[in-house]
């Protein structure tokens, strides 16, 4: 314990002598609610605080590994998770502001850090007396454990059994350099097409988050044709930032780090633990779906070239679905923008979280902010006890990869003094940025994106776990989007509209015409949507089902798997391999078709909402989901949890009908 001591002491007073002013990773944060101390924090403050915070946790492990008691809970799987806290600190911010304050410094600092963290990583997944503690833990009687215990129990077990330790030496030695270039190469595909995103802004004026608005906007045919190909070749140029070679190269990787690990495929692999366990099931799960989908994307292509005239392209559809829509429905983005102000449609998202689980919400003017666009939020609950820090950061910059996303800057968890620590959450996205006068209106699709990302949110703030493994979002990748896209229910309701989407200069109501027009034209289009989402799942899946890349030709292997599963030659997927960036590194690998899997539980759980006597808004049936769902993280099984909420299993029939497929 003494030599454990001295070593992190030894780390920490290197590391604070290697910057000229004190690091503020070293130190506690004497900031509001412990918001990161974003204008203290300088690019050369991370190296010396990660490696400082990883010979922190390196002590720790060697303190519960020296521990002479017998292993027990308390001493060995609660202290592991309390491990780590600068690490926790540096890389909860490194993380989150390589993705929206990107430079070429951070890019060098990333470059550096991330085979660091992956060492690391190894180091403690494949350390032998550790695992024998937890080993020892995991094979006793577990009766006297809570149920959350268990769970973080059976995670970190599995953790191990996923990354090695009863493998050979020699084999581990192969995974720990595998696991290290794939962490390199991850990164270096996301860093090309943040560079390409850019290269597309720079020829269009417009940043790829606004593609969809420019495809639909704009009449120009051979426009549409130019800004179609830069766009869905972006990561395949043949330039420096061209993503096929590397991406053959991750591929081959993660085959090679499946069959060490017993499995023919990486696909078996990364689905072991989740919900669908195996290929055969979700290749099973997308086949279904796409057959469904395509009969309607051709019911929608007959309506498209009605109107234009002539056989139709890719970059025609965005715009001739619109004019389908405006001929059936008499409706158009320029009659619902002005009432989806940005401010007003935040304003909508907070309120339907009130409305159904009392949370509130109260901006922090004077508090750090990574970026002068951030806006940041005290949420509490009805009884005005802290839930979490929430900061939006909606806009599109240079420096900001593409999307949208929820993450975290601090879980929730029970420190080692019994102390709840409440979580600091973001919101980022790339939504319509304000016009000259400051004034952003929101598409459609963008007000669900806002709800959507908020679903994430909730899930982060209103968690009520001890431990951070799996508290808020800490579920499978599978179940995670569950929440996200059950809240994107709530954003047209006519309850809430009425109070939230008002014109942003008069301030009048959202007219109920209007309304309707949005209501009955939100099963519009639907065959595209599915149809390119499906697409790009059954892509991922069937780059992941390869036992082996040798011979493997990125375009030819694109080309064969569309025509296999049937898609039409009007849509491409939505993500094609140089720039699918959920499957670079973002935890979507084998695993994006979890958006569809996860919408069939949400709408059979939504479905219950609507079979309400007392309507949407029951609030007995919001605490019911909020307890059941939200506040258990990953404290239990996600089928039991659904299972304690329906009282059966998910039916399919919400999922087609609100696609539109019935």
């Amino acid at each position: 314990m003494k030599k454990a001591l001295l070593i992190v002491t030894a780390a920490l007073a290197l590391a604070s002598c290697a910057n000229k002013d004190q690091n503020p990773f070293l130190q506690e944060w004497d900031t509001p609610y412990g918001i990161p101390p974003f204008d203290k924090i300088k690019i050369e403050h991370y190296m010396p605080a990660i490696k400082a915070g990883i010979a922190q946790q390196e002590a720790e492990i060697q303190a519960i590994i020296d521990n002479p008691a017998a292993p027990t809970f308390e001493n060995t799987v609660a202290a592991l998770e309390l491990s780590g806290e600068i690490l926790s600190k540096v890389t909860g911010v490194l993380y989150n502001l390589s993705e929206t304050e990107n430079s070429p410094e951070m890019e060098a600092l990333i470059e550096e850090a991330t085979p660091l963290q992956s060492q690391h990583s190894d180091n403690i997944y494949m350390n032998k007396k550790l695992y024998e503690r937890v080993a020892a833990i995991y094979n006793a009687d577990q009766s006297g454990l809570t149920r959350e215990q268990q769970m973080v129990l059976k995670k970190l077990y599995e953790a191990f059994e996923r990354n090695g330790i009863g493998l050979s030496d020699a084999d581990q030695e192969e995974l720990r350099k595998i696991n290290t270039e794939i962490s390199t190469v991850s990164n270096k595909l996301s860093t090309n097409l943040l560079a390409e995103n850019n290269a597309f802004k720079d020829e269009f004026g417009i940043s790829v988050s606004a593609y969809p608005t420019a495809m639909t906007t704009t009449e120009d045919r051979a426009l549409r044709e130019r800004m179609f190909k830069a766009y869905s070749s972006r990561g395949h140029n043949g330039n420096e930032y061209d993503n096929r070679e590397l991406f053959l190269k991750l591929m081959d990787l993660r085959t090679r780090k499946a069959k060490i690990m017993g499995y023919d495929n990486s696909a078996d692999f990364l689905l072991a633990n989740k919900m669908a366990h195996d290929h055969q099931t979700v290749d099973e799960f997308l086949d279904g779906i796409m057959k469904a989908a395509v009969v309607r994307a051709k019911e929608e292509v007959a309506d498209m070239e009605k109107i234009a005239g002539f056989k139709i392209q890719p970059w025609d559809w965005w715009y001739y679905s619109e004019k389908v829509r405006q001929q059936k429905y008499a409706l158009d983005e320029d009659m619902t923008k002005p009432y989806f102000e940005v401010n007003n449609v935040r304003k909508g998202v907070f309120l339907a979280a009130k409305t159904l689980y009392g949370v509130n919400v109260e901006e922090l003017p004077d508090v750090p902010k990574y970026n002068p666009e951030v806006i940041v939020y005290k949420v509490t609950d009805e009884n005005g006890n802290l839930l979490g820090i929430f900061s939006s950061d909606y806009f599109p910059r240079s420096s900001k990869r593409g999307g949208a996303w929820m993450n975290n800057f601090r879980d929730q968890y029970f420190d080692a003094d019994g102390k709840e620590v409440r979580p600091i959450i973001c919101n980022v996205a790339n939504f319509t940025s304000p016009d000259e006068n400051g004034v952003a209106l929101l598409t459609v699709d963008e007000v669900e994106t806002a709800f959507h990302e908020f679903g994430h949110a909730l899930h982060g703030l209103l968690t009520k776990c001890h431990y951070p493994s799996v508290s808020g979002t800490s579920v499978t990748r599978d179940f995670v989007e569950t929440f996200s896209q059950f809240n994107e229910n709530w954003a047209f309701q006519p309850e809430l509209l009425a109070q939230y989407a008002k014109h942003y200069q008069t301030g009048e109501v959202i007219p109920q015409e209007l309304v309707d027009k949005i209501i009955n034209s939100s099963k519009f289009n639907q065959g595209f949507a599915t149809t390119e989402l499906c697409a790009a799942s059954i892509l991922d899946m069937k780059w992941h089902e390869l036992s082996s890349i040798e011979g493997i030709d990125i375009d030819e292997f694109e080309a064969k798997v569309c025509k296999e599963m049937g898609l039409i030659d009007e849509i491409i997927p939505r993500y094609r391999t140089s720039y699918f960036n959920h499957i670079f590194g973002g935890g979507y690998s084998a695993g994006y078709y979890g958006y569809l899997w996860a919408e069939v539980i949400d709408m059979d759980a939504f479905a219950a909402f609507e079979e309400s006597p007392n309507g949407v808004w029951d609030k007995e049936l919001a605490k019911k989901f909020k307890e059941t769902f939200l506040e258990k993280g990953g404290s239990e099984e996600a089928m039991t949890l659904f299972k304690q909420f329906r009282g059966r299993e998910p039916q399919s029939e919400p999922f087609l009908r609100g696609r539109g497929l019935l």
